[in-house]
């Protein structure tokens, strides 16, 4: 058995509170265990999409610079 798929949502050009609301859409419609990367560009959504997420029980594997203004967020859904 491989890893698990993983799906990804790029929210370059989106702010805050956007970032966490249309991430936290995204993750309510999958399955316990299942990962999501978030793409951001927006330095604020570094920090509050994780808090936000451990907020509403979710699993924070990762954040990542991937460039000068660019972000990656790993996410687990740990629970519906």
């Amino acid at each position: 058995m491989g890893a698990p798929a993983i799906k990804v949502l790029d929210l370059r050009g989106e702010v805050c509170p956007y970032t966490f609301v249309k991430s936290k859409l995204l993750i309510e419609e999958m399955g316990v265990g299942q990962l999501l990367e978030v793409i951001v560009d927006f330095p604020p959504a570094v920090k509050n999409v994780p808090r936000s997420m451990e907020m509403e029980g979710q699993e924070v594997l990762e954040v990542q610079q991937m460039g000068p203004k660019l972000w990656k967020i790993i996410l687990r859904k740990a629970r519906d």
